[in-house]
This record gives structure tokens, sequence and C-alpha cells, in this order.
């Protein structure tokens, strides 16, 4: 592990039993989040992207594979990591709404990972005020309900709770996905000017590859719980490789000339993601993919690294 990587997953699996079968919702993926970056995770609905950040933060326990913090290996069930690691390790989730005690005041919702923290102990409330600005909000919201606000205010709640135990990684599950185009543009400013000031690094879970344009750092392609591409942002949009992440990318909606130039010739999307208690034989794309091979319904192709820093899971390049 080099020094500058804050996480690494290895072969990273995570399987639940249903009454049709077992569900391969995470199979083996491995990559590592750099210090101070953006890791921006993308694919379809069903892909697995939430589940391999709810496993990293040890809300499911892993089938098998390691997670690594900092050089460690992590505990595989939260309840079993140290409060100081915890303190480290943050979460901030798809809905606020349900995410928030509807029954506590915001000031007691972020007063509480200060208390089981114990930091800035004798000024509580202080620090609470601070964090409500740090993220945008008025400090008078501070005695009002999470149902007396709207739903892009309630996620900058949840931003300031997730900032309360001052952590150096923060995992973001789809934070603007419900929300109007004005709101999310305030939360990702919000999201990026807070991480310049404290240095932290992010897994930031999305659909919306407009936006992993603007916000990430490197990015890495989901598809059916395997990583199928992970290269630096800049290189990811420019020469994208895998069929997946072309047919995702001639998708994007644009407005400019500049903006179609720069997308990938447009590729038909064929069908659907198949059911993960039923995957396909061999690579998981090809009943959907235009350059499948007899190779690729029979073998599952390797992860390689085709130049530095970009790899892909395609056998058009084994």
């Amino acid at each position: 592990m080099n020094n500058d990587e804050i996480i690494q997953v290895k072969d990273l699996k995570k399987y639940f039993k249903t009454s049709l079968g077992i569900v391969r919702a995470v199979d083996g993926i491995s990559f590592t989040i750099r210090e101070g970056e953006t890791f921006g995770l993308v694919g379809e609905s069903g892909s697995g992207k939430s589940t391999t950040a709810f496993t990293i933060m040890g809300v499911y326990e892993p089938t098998d594979g390691e997670i690594y913090f900092k050089g460690s290996p992590l505990p595989k069930s939260v309840k079993k990591r140290p409060l100081s690691l915890r303190k480290e390790m943050q979460m901030v989730f798809q809905d606020p709404g349900s995410s928030l005690n509807p029954r506590k005041r915001i000031g007691q919702i972020i007063e509480l990972p200060l208390r089981v923290h114990r930091l800035h102990v004798g000024r509580e409330r202080e620090r609470v005020k601070e964090l409500l600005e740090m993220v945008g909000l008025p400090v008078d919201f501070i005695n009002r309900y999470p149902g007396a606000i709207g739903g892009g205010e309630k996620q900058l709640v949840a931003i300031a709770r997730a900032l309360a135990s001052e952590p150096s990684f923060i995992a973001l599950d789809e934070p603007t996905s419900a929300l109007d185009v004005s709101m999310q543009a305030k939360i990702i400013n919000t999201l990026l000017r807070i991480q310049k000031e404290l240095n932290l690094t992010y897994l930031f879970i999305t659909h919306n590859l407009s936006l992993m344009r603007n916000v990430a750092s490197r990015v890495g392609i989901m598809y059916l719980g395997k990583m199928f591409e992970v290269a630096e942002t800049s290189e990811f949009f420019h020469k994208p490789l895998h069929p997946y992440t072309k047919m995702l990318l001639s998708a994007i909606p644009v407005i400019t000339e500049e903006e179609e130039k720069i997308k990938p010739k447009r590729v038909i999307s064929r069908g659907e993601i198949p059911s993960p208690v039923n995957v396909p034989s061999g690579c998981y794309f090809h009943p959907r993919c235009i350059d499948c091979m007899e190779i690729c319904k029979k073998e599952d192709p390797p992860m390689v690294e085709v130049s530095t820093g970009h790899f892909v899971k395609c056998h058009l390049y084994t």
C-alpha cells in the first residue's frame, strides 16, 4: 500500500442469501482511494455501488476480501471497530429524511457525535453553530426539527453531522440525487470547499457521469457487482476503453459542440442489467456488448493496466 492511499480494497465480495438464491451484490472488486482525492464510483442502479460503500463503512460485513484504512486492516463489523476508527470514517446517505431523527432538534443531531467522541467539551453548542455556518446554514437552525426544513437543507445538516467527528474520510452515497439543480450545485460546491479546507478524502457514489467529470479525481465503473474500468477523470472521459463505459458516456446529454466532440461514438444501449441472482457466464456484460466475442461468453476477463493508472476488465485488451 502506498503512503498516499487512505483506503485499499482487495478482492471485496458481499453476497446476500435470498429465497431466490445468492445475490452477488459485490463480486470481487479491488481499488484504492488516495488521501485528499475524490474517488467517483459510477454505474447503473443495481451495480453494487452503495453496497460497496456500506461494506467499507462496516454497515455490512464482507463475505470475503480485505479492506485497509491508512495501512491497517479494518475489522469486518463496525461494532468491532474502535471508537477512534469510527471517528475517522463517516458517511452521508442518499436520503437525509430517513437518516435524521425527526424527534430531535438539529442542534441535538449535530451535537451527538461531539459528545460520543468527547470533542470540544464545554463548548458543544458553539461548535454546532460553527458547523452550521461551515455548510452554509443559518445558526438559528439549531432549534428547528428536520421536518421543518427542505430536502437540500436536510442534506446539509447530514453533512454537518458527518463533519462533527472531524473525520479524514467520508463516503457520500448519491448525496444530490433527489434534489433540484440549484440545491445540487450548492451541496457540491460546499463539499468541494470543505474538502479543500479540511483535506478530506471522499468516496462519491452516483449514476451521474456529468457530475463525476466536475467532482472526481478518479472514476471507477461498476457493473453487476464487478469493477470494469478505473482511470483518472480526464483519461476516463477522453479515452474510455470498456464498451460499457462507452455506452454510458455516449448517453450523456450535452449542450455545446465542444462537449459533443469528446463524447465517444454513439453506442446504443442494449437490454437491461441482469439479475444479480442469475448472472451471465463469462464476462457479465457480454449479453449487452456490441463487441462480444466467443471468449467473452465463457471466460471472465482479468483486470489489466492498459496505461499508467488506467485499468480495464475486458477481453479486447487481454
